[in-house]
C-alpha cells in the first residue's frame, strides 16, 4: 500500500483521486462478488488513501503537496456523478457510497460532509437518480446531528441563496420519493419552530405541503419498505417524518404569534407570509390525519395493530413540553386564539394517532402529559375517552374501548347471552310489567289516582319493532 501511496503523491490532485475511486470500485466489487450476501469492508490502509487523495485531509505533515483548485473540485463532483450514474449494479453503488462518506469520528468527517453535501447538491440539480438513492440511505443510517447537517445544506442553496431553483428540488418528487421522504424527516429535525431562525421557510413549507398533498403515501415509504427485524443504529432520524410534520402544525400558531409579536417590537410587521403560511400549516395538518388513517390499514394488514407504534410516547411527551414553554412565553390575553388553536390541533392528532394504533398510550398516561397545558374542550374529551351513552340492559361501559372501531364480540358468558337467547325463539314471550307505584298525594293539591297495572303481555312472534332496544341486524 505504501508504493501505491508514493505513486499517488507523484500525480496531480484531481488524477490521484481518480485513481482511488478506481482502486476502490475494483476490490468493494470483487469482494462484494465472492461474498454476495456480506458487506465488505474497508482496511485502514485504504481508508488512509481514500482521506488523503479524495477528502484532501494530509497523513503526513511534512510532506508537502498540491491541493485540488475549486475547478478541479467540480471536476471530482462531475466524475462521481457520472460513475454512480453508470454503476449499473446498486449494491456495488451503495457500498462505494458508504466507504466515501461513512463517517469514520475522526477530523476528515467534516471534509466528507463538505463534500457530499456538494455532490447531493450537483445530484439534485442535474436529477442523479442513483446518489439521490445512495443519499436516502446515507441520511436513513447517519447520526441525526449529521443528517441535519446535510439538508441545512440543501436548504440553503435552494432556498436561500438562489430561491428560484427550488424547482429543482421540488421535482425530485417523482424521481426519488424515498430520498424526498428522508429530506422531509431531515427538515422537520433542523427546524424545530423554537426561535425564529428555526422556523421553516416559507418556500421550504410550500414545497413539503405540495410534495405530501400530491402524495401522502410518501411518509411512509421508509416505515413500509424497512424489515422489521432490522435495527437502526441509534441516534439516527426517526423512521417517519410524522412526529415532525405534527410539531409543526401543533407549534405554528404559537410561532407565528412570537414572530408577530417582536415585528411590532421592533417597528414593522410581515403582512403577507402569515395567512399563506397558516393555510398551508392547515392544510399539513389535515394531511397527517389521513397518514394517521393509511397507517392503520398497513398496521391491519401486516398484523401489528397494538404492537407497533410509529409515534414514541417520549417524543409526544417532548412536544407537549415545548408547547407547554410556548405557551408561557405569550401572553394568554393577547395570544388566546392560537392557544386554543395549537391545543386543538395537538387533541386531534392525539385521538386519531390513538384510534389507529399509530400511538400506544393509555389515558392515564395522555392525563399525566398533558396535565400541565391550559384548558381545552376538545383535549379534555380526548384524555377522558369517548363518551357513548350505553343501550339498555347493557353492560357498564368502558372508557378505553373504542366501540366502533374495535367492536366487541358477544360471548356465551356476558349478561347479554340470556337476552340473545330468548331472542333467538320464536314463540319466546315478553315478562309481565309490574304495576307502577302511586304517587304521593301533594297538599294543598288533589292527590293523584293511582296508575292501573299493565297487563301481561300475551305471547307473540318475534319481530324487531316489538323491542324495547335498537335492533342492529345480523350482517
Amino acid at each position: 500500500m505504501s508504493d501505491i501511496r508514493h505513486a499517488l503523491l507523484r500525480r496531480d490532485p484531481l488524477s490521484a483521486a481518480k485513481e482511488v475511486l478506481y482502486h476502490l470500485d475494483i476490490s468493494l466489487g470483487s469482494a462484494l462478488q465472492n461474498a454476495p450476501g456480506a458487506t465488505p469492508g474497508l482496511d485502514k490502509n485504504t481508508v488512509d488513501l481514500v482521506e488523503e487523495f479524495i477528502f484532501q485531509v494530509p497523513k503526513d505533515r511534512s510532506v508537502q503537496r498540491k491541493r485540488m483548485s475549486c475547478v478541479q473540485e467540480l471536476q471530482l463532483l462531475e466524475i462521481m456523478c457520472s460513475y454512480f450514474q453508470e454503476q449499473s449494479k446498486d449494491a456495488i453503488r451503495q457500498v462505494i457510497f458508504s466507504a466515501l462518506f461513512g463517517l469514520q469520528g475522526n477530523k476528515a468527517d467534516e471534509s466528507r460532509m463538505a463534500m457530499l453535501g456538494k455532490l447531493v447538491s450537483m445530484a439534485v440539480a442535474v436529477c442523479r437518480v442513483s446518489i439521490l438513492e445512495c443519499a436516502a440511505t446515507w441520511l436513513q443510517r447517519s447520526h441525526s446531528a449529521w443528517c441535519v447537517r446535510l439538508a441545512r445544506v440543501l436548504v440553503d442553496d435552494y432556498c436561500t441563496l438562489v430561491p428560484c431553483s427550488i424547482s429543482n428540488l421540488q421535482n425530485i418528487c417523482s424521481a426519488s420519493p424515498r430520498f424526498c421522504c428522508q429530506l422531509i424527516t431531515a427538515v422537520t429535525a433542523l427546524y424545530d419552530l423554537s426561535s425564529d431562525e428555526l422556523t421553516p421557510p416559507p418556500a421550504l413549507l410550500e414545497m413539503v405541503v405540495g410534495w405530501i398533498t400530491e402524495d401522502p403515501r410518501l411518509l411512509l415509504l421508509t416505515f413500509i419498505n424497512m424489515p422489521l427485524t432490522s435495527s437502526l443504529p441509534i441516534g439516527c432520524l426517526e423512521v417517519t417524518p410524522l412526529m415532525g410534520l405534527l410539531r409543526w402544525c401543533v407549534k405554528a400558531p404559537l410561532a407565528h404569534q412570537r414572530g408577530r409579536k417582536q415585528s411590532l417590537t421592533n417597528g414593522h410587521v410581515e403582512t403577507e407570509k402569515v395567512p399563506g403560511c397558516e393555510e398551508l400549516y392547515s392544510k399539513l395538518h389535515l394531511s397527517v390525519l389521513q397518514v394517521f388513517l393509511m397507517l392503520q390499514v398497513h398496521l391491519t394488514e401486516q398484523n401489528l395493530l397494538g404492537r407497533l407504534g410509529v409515534l414514541q410516547a417520549e417524543s409526544v411527551a417532548t412536544l407537549v413540553e415545548e408547547l407547554g414553554r410556548s405557551v408561557d412565553e405569550l401572553n394568554p390575553l393577547h395570544a388566546a386564539n392560537q392557544i386554543q388553536l395549537a391545543l386543538d390541533r395537538l387533541a386531534q392528532a392525539l385521538q386519531v394517532a390513538m384510534a389507529t394504533g399509530a400511538l400506544l398510550c393509555t389515558r392515564e398516561d395522555l392525563r399525566t402529559l398533558c396535565s400541565r397545558l391550559p384548558h381545552n374542550n376538545l383535549l379534555q374529551l380526548v384524555m377522558s375517552g369517548p363518551v357513548v351513552q350505553p343501550p339498555p340492559h347493557s353492560a357498564p361501559f368502558q372508557p378505553s374501548l373504542y366501540p366502533y372501531i374495535h367492536p366487541a364480540r358477544p360471548s356465551p358468558l356476558s349478561p347479554h347471552a340470556t337476552h340473545q337467547a330468548a331472542l333467538s325463539s320464536p314463540h319466546a314471550a315478553h315478562p309481565a310489567l309490574s304495576p307502577l307505584p302511586t304517587h304521593p298525594a301533594l297538599s294543598p293539591h288533589c292527590p293523584l289516582p293511582p296508575h292501573t297495572a299493565h297487563s301481561p303481555l300475551t305471547p307473540h312472534a318475534f319481530h324487531p319493532a316489538a323491542m324495547a332496544f335498537p335492533y342492529r341486524p345480523i350482517r
